[in-house]
């Protein structure tokens, strides 16, 4: 049994949207091990006195729209009354014990498969700061609000060795949680890495979420970035995901294969990395 619980404030102005997108990212650490969701239970905090019922009713349908397509069953939930709103679910899911993806199991050699486009965390920003326009916030809507169902079914299909979904530590956060979990080098590369459109211009605007300062300090001893790295891309690689991919790893020789079968169903993914060497500490490069 995995057991799991995340919950998020909003990052649109719809609340059904966002509903959608703290729906997929609860049920994101389910299909990081290889499971499948059965039940769900809502999480909520809602400022009763500053926000109409309309917008929680909203909320909850674009939640259990998730769950639906997840093959789950809402169980129920539990609201409070607080001054920021907040969504989310905790998941109960299945999988064979013998068959549990860990993070911090990834072997020399493996390939770094990732199965979603980075920048939301830039993205969200510009949204609050009222710049990014209507086709960038529905671009991170349809990104943050997609399921790694289908990821996670072909990822199980391979020799996968290891697995983490991207979240709030952003690209190169989660990639040194595996690297240091697995006593690995990872190296990382930009030039297959899928970005979000707008993300690299208003990364060069200065609109970081805070987050990636703090990732980035935590970090800063145990990563290398190449100095022909430019610092938007540094920024893009420690933003905060909402609602990510899955960063896996496979043996090289299925790398391609397991590639070519996501991307013909329709998943966005690409090759990010592969484990270079063993390391007792745990340690990320970073070139283009």
């Amino acid at each position: 049994m995995i057991q799991t619980l995340d919950f998020l404030t909003p990052v649109t102005d719809s609340p059904y949207e966002f509903g959608q997108i703290a729906a997929a990212n609860s049920l994101s650490d389910v299909y990081s091990m290889g499971g499948k969701p059965v039940t769900a239970m809502n999480i909520v905090c809602f400022p009763t006195e500053e926000m109409h019922e309309d917008v929680l009713k909203e909320t909850l349908a674009g939640g259990l729209s998730k769950i639906e397509e997840s093959g789950a069953v809402l169980a129920g939930g539990h609201s409070v009354d607080d001054l920021e709103f907040k969504y989310g679910l905790s998941v109960t899911g299945l999988i064979h014990p013998d068959k549990v993806i860990k993070n911090c199991s990834a072997n020399v050699g493996d390939q770094l498969i990732l199965t979603k486009p980075i920048g939301t965390g830039i993205i969200a920003t510009a949204i609050k700061g009222k710049i990014a326009s209507e086709s960038d916030i529905k671009n991170l809507v349809k990104i943050s609000a997609g399921l790694n169902k289908v990821a996670a079914e072909i990822m199980m299909k391979f020799k996968t060795s290891a697995c983490t979904d991207i979240t709030g530590f952003g690209l190169a956060g989660h990639a040194l949680e595996m690297a240091m979990g697995s006593g690995k080098e990872i190296k990382l590369y930009l030039k297959d890495m899928k970005i979000i459109e707008g993300a690299i211009e208003y990364a060069n605007m200065g609109l970081i979420p805070a987050g990636s300062y703090k990732t980035r300090e935590y970090c800063k001893d145990n990563i290398k970035i190449d100095g022909n790295v430019s610092r938007a891309h540094t920024d893009i690689i420690f933003d905060p995901q909402t609602s990510g991919g899955l960063l896996f790893s496979v043996p090289e020789e299925e790398a391609g294969k397991c590639l070519e079968t996501l991307l013909n169903e329709g998943v966005a993914a690409s090759i990010v990395g592969e484990v270079k060497s063993d390391n007792s500490k745990g340690h990320i490069s970073v070139s283009v």
